[in-house]
């Protein structure tokens, strides 16, 4: 269970295991840590161990259905599974079972990869700790008193706990990458547009992006291409190919960046971010600058706006999002009390009471006050414009460099409890990852070592142009290889809650 996906890939293709075996032991993991770490929201054994079979019945006859066949893998539960429940950790879709298959699920089923269950999540992906959940909070596996990031802390707690060697994630406003950063995994968000997004109950169509959540960088870059690519029946979908990403980890792995030109982002770093996360960002600078790359300092003068630029834009779409939640057609249904012949108005306004959560509503009425009549022009109006301006930043910055860094987080996973009742505070953790979902950018997540105050895990964080992916690739693959050589191994075997080596 410890080894990567593209190790177990190489181990079925030499017939060294089998899929069934894979996933049996995935599932017996899952059995033994999942009461500690609350990842996943509901299991199913017997589909998996059936596409496991069918598997290991391809690659007997000689016909992989593709590089992944046989090794399994988690969704998070906003993505719709055909005959498996998807409640997206509300209250309000529990127990509702969708009839159709995200695209993303269905490449993930065509290419072989055995589905071990749903994560657990923010409720609609609202959040930045997993704490919001209305099925209980995740726990990072690092230290089971600290949340594993969100909105998709489920999804890199399974990965981190070795309950699942891949993953899907969404990022919103860092939902991937952030929970990444946390618990040691590598997140990638890619370019939007690039992955589809047909089936991913939406919480913001112009923000949400569905990724991966893996152990390497190489095994990103093999999922990615797994799920990426041109989908008609997304509106949004870039009809252009996905790109030589694995060829681009590959390369990266020889830790040979001479010609490659690095921005360190000015407004990304410094005050309000914890002192072992930036000292180990600045180390790992250091260490690409060691591999021939130029590190220069480029300037995003906007990004000091976009928390509260994000903050206006996704409420307000998710606002019209949940609109659809009206207890008229599918998903949780209340009757109000005391009321003998109630309008659908009444069941409408009773069901969202007991179905959506505090974050939910909280964002709804933002959303909606942003909207309305007389505001829209002062607020939501105001934060397109400024999102503009945040894309002219990224265009100006890729002018000067081919790639930008930045932490992925400012602080370390944080205590459960220690944020919930201080939105505000819960807000900032998408600091450094908000800039890339306002551009449509692509970024990845690098663990980058351990914070000396708490030894727990941060993150390196790549970004890159539109379609550009692979240099995202190329770049955390390098970083990953010199990390590794200075580590004598994966950071996560060091990690001491779950039996690592501390």
């Amino acid at each position: 269970m410890r080894r990567s996906a593209a190790e177990l890939a190489a181990d079925l293709a030499a017939g060294e295991t089998t899929s069934v075996e894979l996933t049996q032991a995935s599932l017996d993991r899952i059995a033994e840590v999942d009461g500690e770490v609350h990842a996943f929201l509901h299991v199913d054994a017997d589909g998996a161990l059936a596409q496991a079979a069918e598997s290991d019945a391809r690659r007997a006859a000689g016909d992989p259905a593709s590089l992944l066949d046989g090794v399994p893998i988690a969704v998070k539960d906003v993505l719709t599974t055909k005959g498996l429940p998807t409640t997206c950790g509300s209250r309000i879709l529990e127990g509702w079972v969708p009839p159709y298959d995200a695209t993303v699920v269905t490449r993930l089923r065509e290419a072989g990869l055995p589905i071990l269950g749903k994560t657990n999540m923010d409720e609609f992906a609202m959040g930045s700790s997993t704490e919001h959940s209305a099925y209980g909070p995740t726990h990072n596996p690092w230290d089971l008193g600290r949340i594993p990031g969100g909105s998709g802390g489920g999804s890199a707690a399974a990965v981190a706990s070795f309950q699942a060697p891949l993953a899907l994630g969404t990022d919103t406003g860092g939902s991937i990458r952030q929970p990444g950063a946390v618990t040691g995994t590598v997140g990638v968000k890619p370019t939007y547009g690039g992955v589809s997004r047909y089936g991913l109950v939406a919480l913001a169509n112009s923000l949400d992006q569905v990724g991966p959540v893996t152990r390497t960088v190489l095994d990103a870059a093999l999922l990615h291409e797994v799920i990426g690519g041109h989908d008609p029946r997304d509106s949004t979908s870039v009809d252009q190919p996905v790109g030589a990403l694995v060829d681009a980890a590959r390369q990266g792995a020889d830790a040979d960046l001479r010609g490659v030109r690095i921005g360190v982002v000015k407004e990304l770093g410094g005050e309000g971010y914890q002192a072992g996360v930036q000292a180990r960002f600045e180390e790992s600078v250091e260490l690409l600058v060691g591999a021939g790359a130029e590190v220069v300092e480029v300037s995003c003068p906007h990004f000091v706006h976009a928390l509260a630029t994000y903050y206006l834009i996704l409420p307000a779409e998710a606002s019209s999002n949940l609109a659809k939640f009206d207890a008229m057609r599918y998903g949780l249904r209340v009757l109000p009390e005391g009321i003998e012949a109630p309008s659908a108005e009444d069941v409408m306004r009773a069901t969202r009471e007991a179905g959506f959560g505090d974050e939910v509503k909280r964002r709804i009425i933002l959303g909606t006050y942003a909207l309305s009549s007389g505001y829209y022009d002062a607020y939501y109006g105001q934060a397109q414009k400024v999102r503009t301006l945040i894309s002219r930043d990224f265009t100006a910055a890729f002018e000067q460099a081919d790639v930008l860094v930045s932490p992925t987080a400012p602080t370390t996973a944080f205590k459960l409890g220690e944020k919930l009742d201080d939105p505000i505070a819960m807000y900032l953790n998408d600091l450094a990852t908000i800039p890339a979902n306002l551009s449509g950018v692509p970024g990845i997540s690098v663990p980058s070592g351990l914070a000396d105050e708490d030894g727990l895990p941060a993150g390196f964080q790549v970004l890159a142009p539109a379609l550009a992916d692979d240099r995202c690739y190329r770049v955390g693959a390098a970083l990953e290889a010199l990390l590794l050589d200075r580590w004598g191994g994966p950071l996560l075997d060091r990690a001491p809650a779950l039996g690592g080596t501390a």
